[in-house]
């Protein structure tokens, strides 16, 4: 494929992708955030694969890049699920919370 070609996969799949996310109903996002932290654990296995197979230097520096970037989306992914999930915890009642808080030296 040559440049113009990839250039116009990418843009229709950002489109394409932002459609399908744009529509997915708040109670879903959980299992979904869940689903795409096990696939970007995948690339990033990838990317440490890649990087270590390296025999050029530019080779390296993009998979390196790589390994950064999906690092970084992974741990995010698991940031936000977290938190995600943290909203439908039941709320402590404010004596309980701060009983707690001074519990903890807070």
């Amino acid at each position: 494929m040559d440049g113009m070609a990839l250039l116009t996969v990418t843009v229709l799949a950002v489109f394409v992708g932002f459609e399908v996310v744009s529509k997915v109903s708040s109670t879903l996002h959980t299992p979904l955030m869940s689903g795409a932290n096990a696939i970007h654990g995948i690339i990033l296995v990838g990317a440490i694969i890649v990087a270590g197979q390296a025999a050029e230097p530019l080779v390296l520096a993009v998979a390196l890049l790589a390994v950064v970037l999906a690092t970084a989306n992974l741990v995010g992914g698991f940031v936000v699920t977290d938190r995600m999930l943290h909203m439908f915890h039941a709320k402590k009642d404010a004596g309980q919370a701060a009983a707690a808080r001074k519990a903890g030296g807070k």
